[in-house]
């Protein structure tokens, strides 16, 4: 008769969790599919390599090799542990019951002890993690939700053990410490209690694992651990392609209210599943340049900002579906309608809930506006979600719908518009920059056989410092023999940082028209110094029409060298800190070239930061804060400065224009600029070239 009683007890519990869990799945979903269907290339082999490397393979977790290995035990712990909990559900009903493995039954027993041990351990440092170690990254969320998943998980795992335990004890048989060593521990020390208190015990705890597993169930799409049901969908339906590459948006669409996004809904709905599976980790936050410099941004809050908002918006929105789930609302009043139900109340849950809007209420204009879109987030983001195609899009919004942004980035798109830079000065003096090499500088109409366009762009055509850098290159591509030629005046800016400030138009009409001059030189090859044209020319203007190589400056430098057409042979005694850029480093995954070109020159020292490669803190001057003032916080290049003093150099070596600027600012802020140098790899190069 118990045994029929713990049955119907079980189906009830059971089926009433199953019910709320699939009630709160489902309702993601629907608020999921509330955004805009994304266009969708399968690209099958691209999102299956994604799952398997970054979700079963856990890559990105193991940049913090202590999370990674903890995590990849608890990860796989998880699913292992599951097996044998259909085992222990049916030994409540069939006492001493085993799977029918035969004499290998021992080494499944084996397998599950060791496994609930061991992640035990894992949850056990996690703990010691985030409250003994107080690790950084933990700190900047501190919930209850948090400490919930350490007590669930450590109940789940204890319980398992406890329940194997007081089996062998309600069993009577002999403690088996080869193959079942934990509960056997456990058997061994409780086996004075006897039979009858062993089996009242094995049903306490039997009851205690299957009310942890049904509870924690239920709390799962409820909380950060959403990720466990969300990341894998994540990872499989993210956008393919070049990583970072921003949405196209069609200005020919006539049914087109708005541009940008203004609203929760408005988002894709593949940029929607990020914001539930967001492991809320803080590996973002950690290394975003914004938030570690003082800025109001923090990469993790906007996503779980964007995530609430969603969450109730999509509550009010979709509450006549019968499967909402009725704590889904966070107003007490839409609470009560949902708890009374009926069609009638719906109107009224939708009423009770006043929505702010997303930008400004939710989202703060600085929190966007400090974005400088190095990406370090996403690198960093275990479930690979991305955040600066969000901010961009919100940008967006903000600059070509309502017509608000800094007055820097309303200058800026003034200058570009009506001098083709963002200085304003006059177009015609583009070409000035070569003047004294125009017998190895040539423009296309006096060099039409070259097989090169250099691409100097605005820096390099415009800003004192970068002209530098741009005939250092130009000296460099002659000596080895390179045939090149440049626009000049027809020349215009690439649009890159445009569109990252939101001003799609702008950018698309940049695009158009530079790619119209390529094509009517036949350009089948773009060098540049600048990383944010060499980014947006290499991955975004192909979805326009441009067909030809693209290649950055240090990548064409290294290839002369490993050919031979250059040969540094001068010493250059320096200690060199290289400066990886990130629309370079992060958005090209180009680290190797220009350390192979630092270690070619002799007398070189090279030195690496603290921070290098796809970690490096950004300079600060990506996404449009090049042009902007930094008004919150400390600079980001002083922050940069700092670390490359760090380990003491002579000189500070960087592949990009903007990178440089913000160095050299650094250096002088830290008053060093007399003892440490900031130069461009192709200066560096110079340096040690017979000309």
């Amino acid at each position: 008769m118990l045994i029929y009683l713990n049955l119907a007890a079980v189906l009830a519990v059971t089926g009433y969790a199953l019910y709320l869990f699939f009630q709160i799945v489902y309702s993601r979903y629907l608020f999921v599919k509330l955004g805009k269907k994304p266009e969708f290339e399968l690209n099958l082999k691209e999102r299956l390599n994604s799952v398997l490397v970054n979700g079963f393979g856990q890559r990105k977790l193991f940049k913090d090799k202590k999370s990674g290995l903890m995590h990849f035990i608890l990860f796989y712990g998880f699913f292992i542990i599951q097996i044998g909990l259909i085992e222990i559900i049916i030994k409540g009903f069939i006492i001493g019951y085993e799977f029918p493995l035969g004499a290998l039954h021992k080494y499944f027993s084996l397998m599950q002890e060791w496994t609930t041990f061991l992640m035990l351990c894992g949850i056990l440092y996690a703990l010691y993690r985030r409250y003994g170690e107080k690790l950084k990254r933990l700190q900047l969320r501190r919930d209850i939700k948090a400490a919930v998943v350490y007590i669930a998980l450590t109940t789940l795992t204890l319980s398992i053990l406890l329940t194997l335990g007081f089996e062998t004890v309600m069993l009577g048989h002999e403690p088996d410490f080869v193959y079942a060593p934990f509960s056997g521990v456990i058997a061994a020390v409780f086996s004075s209690v006897g039979t009858t208190a062993g089996t009242v015990l094995f049903f306490v705890f039997w009851w205690v694992h299957l009310l942890t597993v049904l509870s924690f169930m239920v709390f799962v799409p409820q909380s950060k651990q959403a990720h466990e049901l969300f990341a894998l969908f994540n990872l499989f339906f993210k956008k393919v392609g070049p990583v970072g590459r921003l949405r196209k948006i069609d200005f020919e669409d006539e049914e087109a209210e708005e541009f940008g996004v203004g609203a929760i809904e408005n988002f894709t709905q593949q940029q929607l599943i990020d914001l539930y599976a967001c492991a809320e980790c803080g590996r973002c936050t950690n290394m975003c340049p914004a938030s570690g410099t003082g800025k109001s941004l923090s990469p993790m809050e906007l996503i779980l900002k964007m995530r609430n908002h969603l969450t109730d918006k999509g509550a009010s929105i979709t509450s006549r579906t019968p499967w909402m789930p009725v704590f889904a609302f966070k107003d007490a009043r839409a609470n009560q309608l949902a708890l009374q139900g009926g069609v009638g109340a719906n109107s009224e849950v939708a009423a009770a809930i006043e929505m702010p809007n997303l930008i400004g209420d939710v989202i703060t204009e600085d929190e966007l506006w400090a974005c400088t879109t190095c990406r370090n987030c996403e690198d960093q983001c275990p479930v690979m979600n991305e955040h600066v195609d969000k901010i961009v899009d919100m940008r967006r919004f903000l600059v070509m719908t309502q017509g608000e942004m800094p007055a820097e980035a309303s200058r800026y798109f003034h200058n570009i518009e009506r001098q083709g830079n963002p200085w304003g000065t006059n177009r015609n003096e583009r070409i000035k920059w070569r003047e004294g090499m125009e017998d190895i500088i040539k423009t296309v109409d006096e060099n039409p056989e070259f097989d090169v366009l250099f691409w100097v762009g605005s820096m390099g055509s415009y800003d004192m410092r970068s002209q530098r850098i741009a005939r250092s290159f130009a000296r460099l591509m002659h000596k080895a023999g390179v045939k090149f030629a440049i626009l000049g005046n027809e020349e215009k800016n690439s649009g890159d940082t445009a569109r990252r400030l939101g001003n799609e138009y702008l950018f698309q009409e940049l695009c158009t028209q530079n790619i119209e001059t390529f094509q009517t030189y036949g350009v089948r090859k773009i060098v540049t110094t600048d990383p944010h044209a060499f980014n947006t020319f290499k991955n975004e203007y192909p979805e326009f029409g441009l067909e030809a190589e693209v290649v950055h400056h240090t990548q064409l430098l290294a290839d002369l060298l490993k050919e031979g057409k250059l040969k540094p042979t001068k010493k250059v005694e320096e200690k060199v800190v290289y400066h990886d850029s990130c629309y370079i480093g992060r958005y090209n995954d180009i680290y190797g070239s220009p350390r192979d070109i630092l270690r070619a020159i002799p007398g070189i020292d090279l030195l690496e930061m603290e921070r290098n490669r796809e970690n490096a803190l950004c300079c600060g001057a990506g996404g449009g804060r090049m042009w902007m003032e930094e008004r919150e916080g400390t600079r980001v290049n002083i922050a940069r400065t700092e670390m490359a003093l760090q380990v003491n150099p002579t000189l500070i070596g960087s592949n990009c224009p903007y990178c440089l600027t913000m160095l050299s600012d650094g250096t002088k802020a830290k008053e060093v600029e007399e003892q440490v140098q900031t130069l461009d790899i192709a200066e560096i190069i110079e340096k040690s070239v017979e000309f």
